[in-house]
């Protein structure tokens, strides 16, 4: 069966429900005395989608978050943590029951994800600076923080619209992810070069609407 990645986490491969309300740019850091409020990850009204390519196919589908935390200060996200559940990889448009389970097989074995060792993959927001001039509907901040997956951390940084209103906070976008910072080589050209069409792209795209709520 061909083979193509399956990620982690956090965000053209499945398109993420979009938040339950309008999403307003941060027009100003938020006050330092203000009080850090957690919102509680919704993971029922959150989605994670993701698509990796090869150099002859690719593949989409999800996974699913399973909890966490966005911090609140006023009216905007300055931090917070998300987990996403390992074992919930789905390709969505393998509908072949046998070769699907064949393919997450793969993706959950040490080749790639290893998800009986590392269960989970985490995000961690270390820093949200707004974008300024940004549109109503575009991304109106830049995201920075720590993923780990299958154990190793790295530091990405990604645009995505921010908002908070009336007790909900959320946080919709895309990232790019280049797998092989993460430990995960397997079919890899920039590794393996003799390897031909047989390859799979070093990066992956994770598309996410992370829901949560005051309370």
């Amino acid at each position: 069966m061909k083979k193509i990645l399956m990620p982690a986490m956090l965000g053209a491969a499945l398109l993420a429900a979009p938040a339950t309300f309008a999403l307003t740019a941060p027009s100003a850091p938020a006050s330092e005395t203000a009080k850090v409020v957690p919102y509680k990850v919704q993971p029922q009204l959150s989605t994670l989608g993701w698509e990796g390519k090869a150099v002859t196919h690719g593949h989409v589908g999800t996974m699913q978050f399973t909890g966490g935390e966005l911090q609140v200060n006023g009216s905007q996200i300055v931090g917070g943590t998300v987990t996403v559940d390992m074992k919930s990889m789905k390709a969505t448009d393998i509908t072949d029951p046998a070769n699907h389970t064949k393919f997450v097989g793969h993706m959950s074995s040490d080749d790639f994800f290893g998800v009986e060792k590392y269960p989970t993959s985490t995000f961690k927001i270390t820093s949200v600076k707004p974008i300024a001039g940004a549109a109503a509907n575009a991304d109106n901040a830049t995201i920075t923080g720590d993923l780990t997956i299958k154990g190793v951390t790295q530091q990405i940084s990604f645009p995505a619209k921010v908002g908070v209103k009336n007790g909900v906070a959320a946080a919709t976008g895309k990232v790019t992810i280049d797998r092989t910072k993460f430990g995960l080589k397997y079919g890899s050209k920039t590794f393996f070069d003799s390897i031909g069409d047989k390859a799979i792209y070093d990066t992956f795209d994770l598309t996410f609407n992370v829901v949560a709520k005051q309370g």
